[in-house]
């Protein structure tokens, strides 16, 4: 658990820094290109990268549940696994781009804007990008350097912002696009670059395969891939399909970028947890392995005890500051983005819950019920989607992906208490509850300022975790990794 605790933390740094670094690229793209073409950016960045996570995850999260159970026992077989989902990868993926790049014009005219065809062939580069960094992201989880992986991210932070922001203050829309291919490749060739001189050589990798290492074979990776694959793609569609059909139904680029800058700042928290997810599959894919269901429903316990923790105070200060936040980030031009804002990260919190226990119940082998309830859960935001934009506009859209992710979120838990034994901690709830509300109260007499806002924000963000405290909610052993974190540096 110590493992696990360290582990956490370097990836949740990792993931803070990278989202910095995203959002500081959101906030110079905004402001250089304005709504309507930021407007156009995130349709188009959106779209492709969403086919990134649609087909491009499934093998290499298949890689990395098999190279954890292999880790330790039967290491020889570490080069095999790595070798077949490659080539597995690089036959999906290049077919994949080929059909986008062709398919451009049809995406336009279902968009009813021709002009994004050209935005739309220039974005199929960014697929074969992302899938090639994204291979490596795993290709470490999988291995369990967690360490390496959180400072490999780190460095595609800065080559994010380096590529992307610079490519969008000189070249304008088309270089925004073409500067978000360029941070993943330069990623993808520093991780060969490790894999090749530290990776390989530490593990003993450098030979040529034995004669006695396995072909690992093909349908193993499938019949794993297959219906996580699945759950991807209806879970990326419950995150960005609402602002297609805001783009569809209501047909105007302005609003479409005042929605694309409300969801873009309501999925912080989905983004800071999803470390917890990526280092759960891994971790319960090894104590699966082991038949060790103590330790599993112990790293469940823990990943659902610390969402908990984190979540309340998270969602309640970006309501309680909403309209600082998109001004701070955005400008005054986005006013008006603040209610749809508020609205789709209270349905982000109950989304992130869903997604970190759909990844323990995946790295079980149980990936047919994340798979069945996302499908549900898409055929419901579609509906609703359809019954709420016209009338509440884009207040709607995050309504419709609100009352969704509530529906999913029950679901997975009571799934979840079911097969790992675990008990939803009520009274940690009531409590974090109460330390909400007590934030919300105090929030009124506070500055809310467009710089303000930050300090009154971390003041309340301490305060609630010493509300927690007083109360004997939070344990020394909830705060011994941060301590330990603090006293090494």
């Amino acid at each position: 658990m110590k493992k696990f605790s360290q582990a956490l933390i370097w990836l949740t740094v990792s993931e803070i820094v990278f989202n910095i670094a995203a959002y500081v690229v959101h906030s110079v793209a905004g402001r250089v290109l304005g709504p309507a073409d930021y407007g156009r950016y995130g349709l188009v960045v959106t779209l492709t990268t969403m086919v990134i996570v649609l087909i491009g995850n499934g093998i290499p999260t298949a890689m990395s549940k098999y190279l954890s159970e292999v880790l330790e026992q039967n290491p020889k077989n570490i080069r095999a696994i790595k070798r077949k989902a490659a080539l597995l990868q690089a036959i999906l993926i290049g077919s994949v781009t080929v059909l986008f790049f062709f398919l451009a014009p049809v995406l336009s005219w279902a968009l009813r804007d021709p002009s994004l065809t050209p935005l739309f062939q220039l974005s199929a580069a960014i697929i074969p990008a992302f899938a090639a960094a994204s291979f490596y992201h795993h290709y470490l989880t999988g291995l369990h350097l967690f360490k390496l992986q959180a400072i490999v991210k780190i460095v595609r932070s800065f080559a994010r912002i380096g590529f992307i922001a610079l490519s969008a203050i000189f070249f304008g829309l088309e270089g925004a696009v073409g500067g978000y291919v360029l941070a993943p490749l330069f990623t993808f060739g520093a991780a060969i670059l490790i894999d090749i001189f530290y990776i390989q050589r530490r593990l003993g990798l450098g030979t040529k395969t034995s004669e006695q290492e396995i072909s690992f074979p093909t349908k193993t990776i499938l019949a794993y891939a297959g219906p996580l694959t699945l759950f991807l793609v209806f879970y990326e569609l419950l995150l960005t399909i609402d602002l297609y059909f805001v783009k569809a139904l209501l047909e105007d680029d302005h609003l479409t970028g005042l929605y694309n800058a409300a969801i873009t700042i309501g999925r912080i928290p989905y983004y800071l947890f999803a470390a917890l997810a990526m280092l759960l599959l891994p971790a319960i894919s090894k104590t699966t392995a082991e038949r060790n269901t103590t330790e599993t429903t112990t790293l469940v316990n823990k990943a659902l005890r610390l969402m908990t923790l984190l979540l309340f105070p998270m969602i309640t200060l970006l309501v309680l500051y909403a309209t600082p936040i998109l001004h701070f980030f955005y400008g005054t031009r986005y006013s008006g983005a603040e209610n749809a804002m508020s609205v789709f990260a209270i349905g982000v919190g109950f989304l992130t819950v869903f997604y970190v226990l759909a990844f323990a119940l995946n790295g079980a082998g149980l990936v047919r019920i994340p798979m069945r309830l996302s499908f549900f859960g898409f055929l419901a935001m579609v509906v609703l989607n359809f019954l709420l934009i016209p009338s509440y506009q884009i207040v709607g859209a995050a309504l419709a992906a609100t009352l969704t992710a509530l529906a999913l979120m029950i679901g997975i838990l009571l799934y979840t208490e079911t097969h790992f034994h675990v008990r939803i901690g009520w009274k940690t709830v009531l409590l974090c509850s109460f330390g909400a509300m007590t934030i919300t109260l105090l929030s009124r007499f506070l500055p809310a300022g467009n710089i303000t806002f930050l300090f009154s924000g971390a003041f309340l963000f301490f305060f609630y975790f010493a509300f927690l405290r007083f109360f004997g909610e939070l344990s020394d052993e909830d705060i011994a990794p941060f301590k330990k974190l603090f006293t090494r540096s």
